[in-house]
């Protein structure tokens, strides 16, 4: 069919059309990441990034009896902020020891001289990892944490699959430009329920059982998190009291240890968290109002 020079130009424009709204449909499906921000949540459903205009951290220097961890953390991440090679690291430990609350620290510490952008993935979220690195290879001139905070996996869920292909598996990896931060109150990342019914139902229940521990020895750094001693609890009470301007005088500050002591009996356990829920409290019956970042 031989089309005249008025059809062809109404084609021609018809295709010009098409193309604009296949890019706009393309662009419509690429989340957003604007570079006014350090730290952003990853959302699913549809993809996106959740920008955070301030991060709800504790400063480095407050964080408490975790001298170790913090050391390795923060050189780890620096080297990894430099463009230098770096692990992914697992920290792992009792409840409220400061596992995220370093994670926070050491990143806004880093980024205020450094492009180093925190992402936060949800657990439930952890199939959509592929996805989100993708998006995030992108973003050449900026390089990232991906965290996710209380890891852990129960029953039979699969996502541990997508995170360890990630970590190492894959032939693509993950991005140069990327690495991974998790919490977890597990050192194997799943309960002991879990690594029992493996062990029950497989054919041969220890390779079962080392398919998901393995997951664990992808994270090259290893950082362990437990209990601390009064003395440990105590500094915790003084330094962050001094912060926020409570309890200065001698005897207001054995008055504030003695209280700090029964609070911790009321709980049941000593840690950072204990020690922050107790100066809130403190905080919020003397009039005092929190900023600490």
């Amino acid at each position: 069919m031989i089309m005249s020079s008025d059809q062809m130009d109404i084609l021609t424009e018809v295709r010009r059309i098409a193309n604009a709204l296949e890019r706009l449909s393309a662009s419509s499906d690429t989340p957003i990441m604007d570079h006014d921000h350090q730290a952003y949540v990853w959302n699913t459903n549809p993809d996106r990034f959740h920008a955070v205009p301030r991060v709800n951290h504790i400063p480095l220097a407050l964080l408490k009896g975790i001298d170790h961890q913090t050391d390795a953390l923060y050189a780890n991440t620096s080297r990894f902020a430099q463009g230098l090679p770096a692990n992914n690291a697992l920290l792992w430990g009792a409840r409220g020891t400061g596992k995220s609350s370093l994670v926070k620290a050491v990143h806004a510490d880093i980024a205020s001289f450094s492009s180093l952008t925190l992402v936060e993935i949800h657990r439930e979220d952890l199939e959509s990892l592929p996805r989100l690195l993708s998006h995030l290879s992108a973003e050449r001139d900026r390089r990232f944490i991906v965290f996710c905070d209380d890891l852990a996996f129960e029953g039979a869920e699969t996502s541990y699959k997508s995170l360890k292909a990630v970590l190492e598996g894959g032939i693509e990896g993950k991005p140069e430009g990327v690495i991974f931060y998790a919490t977890s109150n597990r050192r194997h990342l799943m309960s002991r329920d879990m690594i029992d019914n493996e062990r029950s139902t497989a054919i041969n229940p220890s390779e079962a059982v080392e398919e998901k521990v393995s997951l664990s020895d992808r994270f090259g750094l290893w950082l362990g998190f437990h209990s601390i001693d009064q003395e440990t609890y105590l500094a915790m009470i003084d330094a962050y009291a001094d912060a926020i301007g409570l309890a200065a005088a001698a005897d207001a500050r054995s008055a504030l240890h003695r209280d700090a002591l029964e609070w911790s009996v009321t709980r049941g356990s000593r840690s950072g968290r204990v020690a922050w829920q107790f100066i809130t409290d403190m905080a919020g019956a003397s009039g005092i109002k929190v900023q600490l970042t």
